[in-house]
């Protein structure tokens, strides 16, 4: 084939739906559910509790195969901790001093902010998509509570908590589903990689790397 021939049709099959392509703009508010692994480290084990949460979502398109968004998300992040401890001296005597399992709670928000690449492709008026970025990550505490074991009961009492902020990795896939040429439902699942947080300053974090995975379901408006 001639090679003008060749960039002639290069040009009109690849070129032209991003020449005839008009920026996007949508704004989304979806809602999801927060499933966060178990970590073990440091002697510490640590389970944050399962939760349900809401995104709002900005995205831009600049051509009709990339783009890049801004999220805010929010859910609960109440943490658990499970660690070695010493039980108190038995009244009858005996049994001080032997090593058992302690544990504490602390009730929290988690605050997310994070800027992601979109890559989506239109199929009549569906639009499949991927998504990769970084963010922070903010648990901030509500109230802490540990076990004391200084008196012959265990007794629970208001412990120091402080909040964490850590760095966050995102990945995600979904469809977008066109139902008005403004409107549509958006389907995605979006996973969090991040440091697992240290929100109770009498128990060490495990600082092991943990996942949170985000099944969404949500609404968007196209400008």
């Amino acid at each position: 084939m001639h090679p003008k021939i060749l960039a002639t049709f290069f040009a009109i099959f690849f070129l032209s739906p991003i020449c005839a392509f008009a920026s996007q703009t949508d704004a989304a508010l979806s809602i999801y559910g927060a499933f966060s692994s178990t970590t073990s480290g440091n002697g510490t084990t640590q389970s944050p509790a399962n939760a349900a949460g809401g995104m709002i979502e900005l995205r831009h398109l600049v051509h009709p195969w990339l783009g890049y968004e801004a999220t805010y998300s929010f859910n609960r992040a109440n943490q658990s901790y499970t660690y070695p401890g010493i039980n108190p001296p038995c009244p009858s005597g005996g049994c001080g001093g032997s090593t058992s399992a302690q544990f504490s709670s602390v009730s929290a928000n988690a605050h997310e902010f994070t800027g992601d690449w979109v890559a989506s492709l239109k199929l009549l008026n569906l639009r499949p998509f991927a998504l990769a970025g970084v963010g922070l990550l903010l648990d901030v505490p509500t109230s802490g509570t540990y076990t004391d074991c200084s008196t012959a009961s265990n007794t629970c009492v208001n412990a120091p908590t402080n909040t964490s902020t850590k760095p966050v990795f995102v990945y995600g896939a979904g469809l977008d589903w066109g139902l008005l040429p403004h409107l549509g439902l958006r389907f995605q699942y979006r996973g969090n990689v991040y440091k697992a947080a240290s929100l109770a300053n009498a128990v060490r974090s495990t600082n092991a790397f943990m996942t949170t995975a985000e099944p969404m379901i949500g609404a968007y408006f196209r400008f």
